[in-house]
């Protein structure tokens, strides 16, 4: 029996891993009783054993290169199912709207989950270039670092920190893109804009700077680049969290600034027709080029709402222009006490129309609308406010609801209670599939993350696959990304991961 207290240990770890955290729990609560204190009381030995080897798990932890561990899986493998559903055939979309990518997405054949650890760095977006590979922004706060990433390993193959803000604390979520080169164009928390390439002469991997422009006398200290995008013309434009709005000369001149005098707090779009479309706090504004310098083509009021509600980072829309088929514009608003999608014609900004979605006093967005021609898909972000909303087995309100708009009128089409807290879902053309990442309440407290599948026609799930548990698995506002491999990918609070049928 001189062992006995490591077999319970053993034993209270194999139920943790099979049933979920309420093992622990109920193990905390017998520690209440003074026999069971005093039984389990460990020596000095047993206190220096333990420290001593957590220790050098946490070395070894810290020395491991990153992605080279798949991200730690939680509790609960038995009582959270690894697959629902069925695999689906492809039933191929006519998406007309700008900017959709033709990509396919899982189909649900024996789907594989590959996961790849970077510490407790989060990678806030994900692009890939035209050989494949990804290319990620990593970082919390103004600790931001490029990335790019074998798309098969999930290992980074080059690095390259961001320069530090200069004055004030810079935009904590900041957007880039990828132009036609593969090479990154992104904001910086010192107010310039770097063009930085992907790869080297030799087609391998690289983050060298090749451009920087200093946007300093045009952009205070007090205020941060919050987003770039490029227009039809090959201008790369930016906007400010403070509302200043402008485009870097593509010919070498000076950089051109127009001033909103109101908040951003989401990315710049870009259209077809050479127009850029801003989402303010409480307004939705349309620019050009006229003669050279910017200018506001239209600017269009929506309903801000009384406060910022849980689930949202601002008060006012928490989506991005979304442009879908025929010219149109889509946003959310931030109404009581309900949100509308609202359509605009992108033209001249007369409303085409707008419907309420979700329930009353439960209904937010935080992240782009997915565009489904004519229509759109929305998420419903509200009540999540953190990682600690989704722990024990908890979620938030959820919710996902498809707007189309017939003729002049915004039609509900579906609503969905699955629930994907924080995540900008994406669409598959090929497949007719929309990809969210989701979770589902747990009454023994296991907090299971899935990729879910539904079909973009009806809403109706197609399979869910279990892609870890833990909070690690938390996506924290990241977006699903397909890739042209056929593959899904999702950053997490950990890492990230990967979801693709199976590799024959």
């Amino acid at each position: 029996m001189r062992f006995w207290r490591t077999a319970v240990l053993l034993g209270l770890g194999l139920l943790w891993w099979w049933l979920g955290p309420l093992v622990p729990l109920l193990a905390l609560v017998g520690l209440a009783h003074p026999r069971v204190r005093r039984a389990w009381r460990p020596g000095r030995r047993t206190v220096g054993g333990w420290g001593l080897a957590l220790a050098v798990l946490a070395g070894l932890l810290v020395l491991v290169p990153d992605g080279l561990l798949p991200l730690p899986s939680g509790s609960g493998a038995l009582v959270t199912p690894g697959y629902t559903g069925r695999p689906v055939t492809p039933q191929p979309l006519t998406l007309d709207a700008p900017g959709t990518a033709a990509v396919a997405g899982p189909l649900g054949l024996s789907p594989e989950v590959d996961t790849a650890w970077y510490g407790a760095e989060q990678c806030a977006g994900i692009d890939v270039t035209t050989g494949g590979r990804l290319v990620a922004l990593c970082g919390e706060g103004d600790d931001q670092r490029l990335r790019v990433i074998d798309a098969d390993t999930l290992r980074p193959l080059a690095g390259k920190d961001l320069p530090d803000p200069d004055g004030a604390p810079g935009c904590a979520r900041v957007g880039f893109h990828l132009d036609a080169a593969d090479r990154v164009v992104v904001p910086t928390a010192d107010r310039q804009v770097l063009v930085v390439a992907t790869a080297d002469g030799a087609g391998e991997a690289d983050l060298t700077t090749l451009e920087t422009h200093d946007l300093g006398a045009l952009v205070p200290d007090d205020d941060c680049l919050l987003s770039v995008a490029p227009d039809s013309d090959g201008r790369t434009w930016f906007v400010t969290r403070q509302g200043r709005a402008g485009f870097l000369d593509p010919l070498g001149g000076p950089p051109q600034l127009l001033e909103l005098d109101e908040e951003v707090a989401n990315p710049l779009t870009s259209g077809p027709d050479g127009g850029v479309y801003v989402v303010t706090v409480g307004s939705v504004a349309r620019l050009d080029v006229r003669g050279g310098e910017p200018v506001l083509t239209w600017r269009s009021d929506y309903e801000r709402g009384s406060a910022t509600k849980p689930g949202q980072l601002a008060q006012g829309s928490g989506s991005p222009a979304t442009l879908l088929a025929d010219g149109l514009v889509a946003i959310t608003d931030n109404a009581n006490p309900r949100m509308h999608v609202v359509v605009l014609d992108g033209a001249d900004g007369e409303r085409v129309c707008q419907a309420e979605v979700f329930d009353d006093d439960a209904s937010a967005s935080q992240g782009a609308l997915v565009a489904v021609g004519r229509g759109v898909v929305v998420a419903n972000t509200h009540g999540y406010d953190g990682v600690l909303r989704t722990v024990l087995g908890r979620v938030p309100t959820g919710g996902l609801a498809r707007v189309d708009v017939v003729g002049r009128e915004c039609v509900p089409a579906w609503t969905s209670e699955v629930v994907s807290p924080s995540a900008t879902p994406a669409v598959s053309a090929q497949a007719g599939l929309l990809y969210s990442w989701t979770k589902r309440k747990s009454w023994w407290g296991v907090d299971a993350w899935y990729l879910t599948a539904l079909d973009v026609r009806t809403g109706r799930p197609a399979f869910s696959v279990r892609t870890g548990r833990g909070p690690l698995l938390d996506n924290h506002w990241s977006e699903v990304t397909l890739g042209p491999d056929g593959a899904a990918y999702v950053a997490t609070l950990g890492g990230l991961v990967r979801v693709r049928d199976e590799q024959r």
